[in-house]
């Protein structure tokens, strides 16, 4: 095929939904051919493509909205379980230490997704920008995630931002508007309140979230809650309150998941041993390390690891 009618063919409008969740599919499904993982050239989105069911995987989510093309998914959250597909979108509005699979995938119709993390600093100059135009309705739910339906203008914009992966002069130049765009129309929506609950210095979801990029910066090292709420400028009982209602579990138990986590990175990802990485993450115990994170994960570190491996692609 010449190079003109490979751009031809590039250009070629899709058919059906366009727009809708047929649209954001047939997007990712040519994007993500041949991988099961995209990280694109547009800054925090990556697109998610499998073609079986999954195990439970935990991991650290960041502030994100991830969109479901084509499937079905679970996420939980300390004990709260939450279900999206093609109707819906997840949003969390903090790091959160989740647990995730994907419940519906096959050969002939494989998971499509996408992630667009969440920048804060462009969403504190939307809300700078128009206060008249962004609702001020009471936010009346702490948890930091949350399942939405989703309205057509936003579907629109992603099919959009999706139009530019591959093209990175034309991503380059208008993904940050059409991100800008996303964002403004969160905040107009029903997750505005939780946006902006994150976005506000005067507020204490930003007071617990600026702890929480501290946290994520030291979580190796022995660390005491008093000295946490005091960095948040929270007595200790207001902080554990609203700790524990953003994220579901106690700061101690945020540090563990982040650390565990961190540990699973490293064994499968550097080829570290499990002593090694119990050791780089700050656990002073290797058995102590092993029984936590079978508690977590299902199964000892190296056998956990040696399943992950072998996991069909």
């Amino acid at each position: 095929m010449s190079d003109k009618q490979a751009r031809a063919d590039k250009q070629q409008p899709y058919t059906g939904d366009d727009r809708g969740p047929l649209g954001l599919a047939a997007r990712i499904e040519k994007a993500t051919e041949g991988t099961n993982r995209l990280d694109t050239d547009i800054k925090g989105l990556s697109l998610h493509r499998w073609h079986h069911p999954t195990d439970p995987t935990s991991y650290m989510l960041a502030p994100s909205i991830c969109l479901i093309g084509q499937g079905r998914k679970q996420v939980v959250v300390g004990e709260d379980t939450f279900f999206y597909d093609t109707s819906q979108f997840l949003i969390t509005s903090i790091d959160l230490p989740v647990v995730s699979r994907i419940l519906e995938a096959s050969e002939d119709q494989p998971y499509l997704g996408l992630t667009m993390e969440i920048d804060f600093r462009a969403l504190s100059q939307l809300i700078l920008e128009n206060p008249a135009h962004i609702a001020r309705q009471p936010f009346d739910k702490s948890l930091g995630i949350a399942v939405n339906d989703i309205d057509p203008p936003l579907m629109d914009a992603f099919n959009r931002l999706l139009d530019l992966v591959g093209e990175p002069e034309d991503s380059a130049a208008l993904g940050p508007l059409i991100q800008r765009e996303i964002l403004y129309r969160l905040l107009k929506g029903e997750q505005g309140p939780r946006l902006r609950n994150m976005a506000a210095s005067g507020q204490n979801g930003y007071r617990v979230s600026k702890t929480i990029e501290w946290l994520k910066e030291h979580y190796k090292e022995s660390m005491k809650v008093d000295e946490m709420a005091s960095r948040a400028g929270l007595s200790v009982s207001a902080f554990h309150h609203h700790f524990r209602a953003m994220t579901a579990m106690t700061p101690l138990q945020y540090q563990k998941r982040m650390r565990l986590s961190e540990a699973r990175r490293l064994m499968l990802t550097e080829h570290v041993d499990a002593s090694r990485a119990a050791f780089q993450v700050g656990y002073e115990s290797p058995s102590q390390f092993s029984r936590e994170y079978s508690r977590m994960f299902g199964a000892p570190p190296m056998q956990d690891i040696r399943k992950l491996v072998q996991q069909p692609a």
